[in-house]
């Protein structure tokens, strides 16, 4: 039997990876070493010789158990198996065989997006040239959980995207996950496809282009299993209703449906779906206003408390608050609340601005588009770390209210089973802990005060409550935050918020994705943006005619510190403090001076975080140092976070022996 060339390479691979595990390498060793003390006496040691050996001490058998190949007598494997796909086109054309690795037991959607054309915004972009750095587009796919993104694309008037999709459409029910979804079963699945199409601009800003919510049960009214259209993209936002560009996509199931729905049984399940979900919006839509109007007769002045029920996402599609907020596992990729915390502050904040400027634009973008953005408000920021801290158990909400100098904000607020209140303050991972002020007592010294930066607060609410300030005062500092004192608090019935918030309820509104891990290596980026401060520092002094020596083993000492202050910004933990110290003191002789400049970065630019230290005074007398033995020192450590945050710190130091 004949082996493809690719196959002979990929089965040297697996075979290659068994062979490099320590344990298999020492007993490889070990056989080596007997064979030759044994049978060198004869003056060469044959290739079956040793091969024997290796079969007797049953190396080869143990190496075949451990290869996992498809079995080809009934379909099933230890592993999914690399299934190909050749349809009747590519046979025509000799075009090369897509792979893909699925089982064959499992229904599956393949989605391609072909190319794009209309992007008028980008119809004077040319290709850029090798090597120059360009604007590009980038597809994020999510759909029942799974998430996937596209290879970057130049931006252009017309794209050349040519990406496919292999999503999995299996069941939600625990019991029938494993079986293969049929017709009738994919006919009853709501999710929609989202497409978030990403625009990164040559600084490495990114914007949300367009947000797309695609319904693909169409492919099932398909003859051949194949669905063909075009989708206008819209933009978002204040450009929610203008075209951004057009892509041509192709749906297709595998294995092919045997039973084709007919357009009209389609038609009629999107209709009544549409219907149902209208109708719950209707009634909660009637019951808000009848909760509204109550709220007023209460106390006039709540007219003018921010009690925020609806908000408006990126494509201006108008729900509830509560159904942005859900319940969000991370699973393995964040330890603790305090993590989720950590990594929610170092997703970049960016006010949504109207064109033209003037107020700030609200738009509360859904989670999906906002991890894939990397970038987002206040809003986005506390709805994430809220539903990271309801994963984590803890009864956590929304806080809508004002900052101390009147600007509209949102904070996230934990309530424990003692009624201890803490906030949390998503955009920097600061915590607060709440102790209500009585308002009679005579007024506070500055010592005293919250340190808390929050005014005021109209509303709290999170997947399954929503409460209305109705107290006295609406000022944060003298609040009482007792949710079940309906005389303090005026709650939404939660009945109607699950009527439309809960599991299930509203199918034809986004679901939470599920977050994805780091693909950066801590190490290699690290060594490299070290490298290139390092070159920025050493340009810079030697414009101002200086020269520079660098001392390596000083660099290698301010790890500590930095592993130290990341550790401080997570645990409110200071640790290791007397061990540098004493490292520093050691490292630096009798007559010398040390100065240090640490300081933190969510982005990994080594100019723009130069340009930022420059700034700092502390740091440009340390860069510009001059004297005696003048030895400098640049230390970077990057701790990767889930998506593509992180936490960059940077240190800068010198030592100099002092003449005074």
């Amino acid at each position: 039997m004949s082996v493809p060339p690719e196959k002979i390479a990929e089965l040297k691979q697996i075979i290659h990876g068994q062979l490099s595990q320590i344990g298999m390498q020492s007993r490889i060793r070990d056989v080596m070493s007997e064979v030759i003390t044994e049978d060198y006496s004869n003056g060469q040691v044959s290739e079956q010789e040793i091969m024997q050996k290796l079969k007797e001490r049953g190396l080869v058998d143990d190496l075949m158990q451990n290869l996992q190949f498809q079995s080809q007598g009934d379909g099933q494997s230890l592993r999914r198996p690399a299934t190909h796909f050749l349809d009747q086109d590519d046979k025509v054309t000799n075009l090369p065989v897509k792979r893909a690795n699925i089982d064959p037991t499992r229904r599956y959607l393949y989605f391609n997006i072909k190319n794009g054309k209309a992007f008028l915004e980008h119809i004077e972009n040319s290709d850029p040239m090798p090597g120059q750095v360009s604007s590009y587009f980038t597809f994020h796919i999510h759909f029942r959980g799974q998430r996937f993104k596209s290879r970057p694309v130049p931006c252009a008037c017309e794209p050349d995207v040519d990406e496919g999709f292999l999503l999995e459409v299996h069941k939600e029910s625990s019991g029938e996950a494993a079986k293969m979804v049929d017709e009738s079963g994919m006919l009853s699945i709501c999710d929609k496809l989202h497409i978030a199409l990403i625009k990164t601009d040559v600084t490495g800003e990114t914007t949300l282009v367009s947000s797309h919510f695609l319904e693909w049960r169409p492919v099932l009214t398909a003859k051949t299993g194949r669905f063909q259209t075009s989708i206008e993209l819209k933009g978002t936002g204040d450009e929610s209703k203008i075209p951004a560009g057009v892509i041509e996509i192709q749906l297709e199931l595998f294995p092919k449906p045997v039973k084709i729905i007919g357009q009209e049984v389609l038609t009629t399940q999107l209709n009544m779906e549409r219907n149902r979900q209208s109708e719950k919006e209707r009634l909660f839509l009637v019951y808000a206003k009848q909760w509204w109007k109550e709220y007023l007769q209460i106390r006039p002045a709540n007219q003018e408390r921010l009690v925020k029920i609806f908000a408006q996402d990126e494509n201006s599609v108008t729900r509830p608050v509560c159904s942005f907020v859900k319940p969000l596992r991370a699973g393995r990729l964040l330890d603790s609340a305090r993590h989720a915390a950590r990594f929610v502050s170092l997703m970049h904040h960016k006010k949504m601005e109207s064109v033209g400027g003037g107020n700030k634009l609200e738009q509360w973008t859904t989670l999906h588009g906002f991890l894939c953005r990397n970038r987002g408000d206040c809003e986005d920021h506390a709805i994430l770390l809220c539903s990271l801290l309801l994963g984590f158990g803890l009864d956590a909400y929304v806080c809508i209210g004002t900052k101390s100098k009147g600007s509209v904000h949102a904070w996230v607020m934990t309530i424990t089973v003692d009624g201890l209140v803490t906030f949390w303050e998503s955009l920097n991972g600061h915590r607060y802990i709440h102790e209500p002020i009585d308002p009679d007592m005579p007024p506070m010294d500055k010592i005293h005060r919250p340190k808390y930066p929050y005014k005021t607060i109209g509303c709290v609410f999170n997947h399954q409550s929503f409460y209305g300030n109705n107290q006295p005062s609406e000022h944060v500092d003298v609040s009482h935050f007792e949710l079940g004192n309906e005389s303090r608090w005026k709650p939404m019935s939660q009945d109607a918020v699950l009527s439309v918030c809960g599991l299930g309820a509203s199918p034809s509104w986004p679901t939470l994705p599920p977050l994805c891990s780091s693909t950066l290596d801590p190490t290699l980026v690290s060594n490299d943006l070290e490298q290139q401060l390092r070159v920025l520092l050493f340009e810079h002094r030697r414009d101002l005619g200086l020269t520079t020596v660098w001392d390596d083993q000083l660099s290698y000492l301010l790890t500590p510190a930095l592993a130290a202050y990341e550790l401080e910004r997570v645990t409110g933990i200071t640790a290791g403090n007397e061990e540098f110290q004493d490292s520093m003191k050691q490292c630096v002789p009798d007559g010398h001076t040390f100065k240090g400049y640490p300081i933190q970065f969510s982005h990994r630019n080594a100019r723009r975080a130069f340009a930022t230290c420059l700034r700092s005074p502390v740091c440009e007398e340390i860069v510009n140092c001059r004297g005696d033995h003048v030895r400098l020192a640049v230390r970077v450590k990057i701790y990767p976070y889930p998506e593509s945050a992180c936490a960059t710190w940077i240190m800068f130091a010198c030592k100099y022996k002092s003449v005074l």
